[in-house]
């Protein structure tokens, strides 16, 4: 087998079925001897292992998983999928050390390095990430020229789920900007969001919320269903930005608003607590495994990718947990520098 898996993901409904079964197939035998790191590649940064995979119409993947010696099996296995924000490539998002000449976007987010603090301070879980990108970097326009695309999602994180079979492998859905809007696609694509989704994670990302196709019910329950599920939401009031005289977003389009839409919907069952500095408004219930943390703006700024940079990733993945805060701090300086490749 090649170094790449292939994995052919049609639109139709029939088509995704057969490719699912298919892609199953392919991923099985490669677990025939149990090494699902087999055609996995050991990166030169932190003895980390990478692969690419390539899924139609139009998606690349690529997965980094821990070194060998720091996998461990008898842990549970957090697959992170992180959907990309809209223009930004896999590498950008990663990251790396600016050097001149470099493309600014490369400074932004730094999702690889992130990765690699949660690695060193969250203990109770291999964190294994895929970076989830479209031809066109953008998952909205992705979606609407993709014919069943919830169907076509719910098939691409099946089989990225089952690659890691042997392992307990609980799921994180996670994204930035559009990168939220395959999230919602996954939640399109079943009547209830299934249990070993262990987190959902909205970095500015929830502008495709909508109460009409029960996003919010579908929210509920599967925060109802287990204590081992977690709702971690930041956004800022983006309704007055403008760039060039216009408004970004329309005064119902922003995450600002959607995420009112949200905790308004889970307020008619879970009490919040709520708390506001001069920075944020924070919204918690359900002993804080579900939290809005919405950044104030009376300047009228843009802080749509400094909320990702300065460690808006880390709390994302830790809040709820006995980790959050500990060893950085949100909205603070940057935790990650000792992680960022050169």
């Amino acid at each position: 087998m090649n170094e790449k898996y292939f994995c052919m993901i049609h639109s139709s409904y029939i088509s995704v079925i057969a490719s699912f079964l298919l892609n199953t197939s392919i991923i099985s035998q490669s677990l025939e001897d149990r090494n699902v790191f087999e055609k996995f590649i050991r990166s030169e940064h932190f003895d980390e292992r990478t692969l690419n995979l390539r899924f139609d119409p139009e998606v690349s993947v690529h997965i980094n998983s821990p070194s060998k010696n720091n996998f461990e099996s008898t842990k549970k296995t957090l697959l992170i999928l992180y959907a990309l924000p809209n223009g930004n490539s896999i590498e950008w998002t990663i990251g790396k050390k600016l050097e001149p000449g470099n493309d600014w976007h490369f400074d932004i987010q730094h999702i690889g390095a992130q990765t690699r603090f949660l690695r060193e301070h969250y203990k109770d879980a291999n964190i294994i990430i895929a970076y989830l990108m479209t031809d066109g970097k953008s998952w909205p326009a992705w979606r609407r020229k993709t014919e069943n695309n919830h169907l076509v999602i719910k098939s691409l994180v099946d089989s990225l789920i089952n690659l890691f079979k042997p392992y307990e492998v609980k799921l994180v859905l996670s994204g930035h900007s559009g990168g939220g809007s395959f999230i919602f696609g996954f939640l399109n694509s079943a009547e209830k969001i299934p249990n070993n989704v262990e987190r959902i994670t909205f970095l500015d990302s929830n502008y495709g919320h909508e109460d009409s196709i029960k996003h919010g019910d579908k929210i509920f329950e599967w925060l109802r269903e287990s204590g081992d599920h977690y709702l971690s939401v930041i956004a800022y009031d983006d309704r007055d930005v403008m760039i060039n005289g216009k408004n970004i977003v329309s005064p119902t389009g922003s995450t600002y608003y959607k995420s009112k839409m949200m905790k308004e919907r889970l307020e008619k069952d879970f009490k919040f607590t709520d708390e506001s500095d001069t920075s944020f408004t924070r919204y918690t219930t359900l002993k804080r495994r579900v939290q809005f943390r919405l950044k104030e703006n009376p300047n009228v700024e843009i802080f749509h990718t400094v909320l990702v940079e300065r460690n808006g990733f880390i709390q994302s993945i830790l809040s709820g947990t006995e980790y959050e805060g500990k060893n950085y701090k949100f909205w603070g300086e940057r935790s990650y520098e000792e992680w960022i490749v050169e």
